[in-house]
């Protein structure tokens, strides 16, 4: 536990021990506001938040795996890797260390959007409940495009490499139950896989969230999700340590 408390937080100020940490804040910030407020916000004449949260699964889509790009490739590439590995500490810990620190970092992203509900609630007088959901969900959702991130950082030393392919991966999970896939899908598919298809994309249970009812199923993908890619990519570097 010392071991995983010593990754986390290394891993934690080591975000914000460059500029690019501030950097990233503040595109995600400016990227989020803009998405918002010139997408129909004032045109909707009502407060509530439902542009600004479907915005963020473009918008993580692209920034989780640029956080998570760094994880391992950067390790592996500078040979600090080698090092971390020598320390009482096992891969699972190291990895769990990581991917907490980087979604903390995440978090602390989300949590600087707050000027947003704070002008929603001054327009107006928004569902409460509505906006806690979505940022449940936000979260949950960032953490599994996250995940996804850590586990192709370990699978490459090349940073450009790991965000590509995990860009490219949290496209086909987002995209895979929106409307126009599965009517593409439809011809070639019956109903049941067409359903499987449906029920593994990110999209249809963040959506499913920001209705204002956090069901069981919606939680249990994304924690799956979470749990699976971080236990691939504790294969992946156990793999590495034992060559």
């Amino acid at each position: 536990m010392n071991g995983f408390r010593a990754v986390f937080k290394r891993e934690l100020k080591g975000y914000f021990a460059t500029p690019v940490a501030y950097v990233f804040l503040v595109i995600f910030l400016f990227a989020a506001g803009y998405m918002t407020f010139q997408k129909g916000f004032y045109q909707m004449r009502q407060a509530d938040m439902s542009i600004f949260f479907k915005n963020l699964p473009l918008l993580f889509a692209f920034m989780a795996p640029a956080v998570g790009m760094r994880l391992w490739a950067e390790e592996r590439k500078s040979g600090s890797i080698e090092l971390l590995f020598t320390l009482p500490i096992t891969v699972s810990q190291a990895v769990i260390g990581k991917f907490l620190a980087a979604w903390t970092f995440l978090a602390i992203g989300l949590l600087l959007t707050f000027p947003v509900p704070l002008t929603v609630c001054y327009l107006g007088d928004p569902d409460i409940g509505l906006i806690i959901t979505g940022y449940v969900g936000s979260l949950l959702m960032a953490g599994g495009f996250l995940a996804i991130g850590s586990f192709f950082s370990a699978l490459s030393k090349n940073q450009v490499i790991s965000v590509i392919l995990a860009v490219v991966a949290c496209f086909i999970l987002m995209f895979a139950g929106l409307p126009t896939t599965l009517n593409y899908l439809a011809g070639t598919l019956p109903a049941g896989m067409l359903r499987v298809v449906e029920s593994l994309s990110f999209q249809t249970h963040f959506d499913s969230i920001l209705k204002g009812v956090i069901e069981f199923k919606d939680i249990a993908y994304f924690v799956i999700l979470i749990v699976g890619w971080t236990i691939a990519c504790s294969i992946i570097l156990n793999e590495r340590k034992a060559s």
